[in-house]
């Protein structure tokens, strides 16, 4: 999967979708906090950082969740 946009990560953020991957679910459940706490442009490009680091990461065992990011 290609690095998430701004854009992609905010709808993703804005979401309630569950994710199959553990370790994904709970770093959205925090990032979404952040981000409904904040919606700045700065919190948003720190949460699509995050988010990117832990799929260029662990990309490899999350297949389904990529589904589910694409559709949103």
């Amino acid at each position: 999967m290609n690095k998430l946009s701004n854009e992609q990560v905010q709808k993703i953020l804005a979401g309630n979708q569950t994710f199959s991957q553990l370790g994904f679910s709970m770093l959205m459940t925090r990032l979404r906090g952040v981000y409904s706490r904040d919606k700045s442009e700065d919190s948003l490009i720190k949460c699509a950082g995050e988010i990117n680091s832990f799929v260029s990461k662990y990309g490899a065992i999350m297949e389904e969740d990529f589904k589910i990011m694409e559709n949103s």
